[in-house]
């Protein structure tokens, strides 16, 4: 695949289910206090390191506010290399309509 699909909170469910790693990129006092469960906050700091360690061959859902900046995040990770790249079409504020259960808050 050479560049990212946008896909609905159902398509991203469906990939989770199948192990696809989820990547929240919203500031990182907004991710700890409400984010897709299981997904790692990425940020310019992260970045590079999350890529080094990364299978470049893994479904990697990439998710933001609403599903715009996603998709700028998305075709930056296809040029680092990662051939299975989707961003969440309306993005977190949809997923958490739309899968409440499936949230969470960083635990202090």
């Amino acid at each position: 695949m050479t560049e990212f699909k946008r896909i609905p909170p159902e398509q991203a469910q469906a990939l989770r289910e199948h192990g696809a790693v989820v990547v929240d990129i919203r500031d990182q006092t907004t991710y700890e206090a409400l984010h897709i469960t299981g997904s790692k906050h990425l940020d310019n700091h992260s970045i590079a390191d999350f890529i080094r360690a990364a299978d470049l061959d893994a479904p990697l859902i990439v998710t933001c506010y609403h599903g715009n900046s996603s998709q700028s995040a998305a075709a930056y990770l296809v040029s680092q290399g990662f051939s299975d790249v989707y961003s969440l079409d309306g993005g977190f504020e949809l997923w958490r309509t739309t899968y409440p259960s499936e949230t969470s808050q960083k635990a202090h």
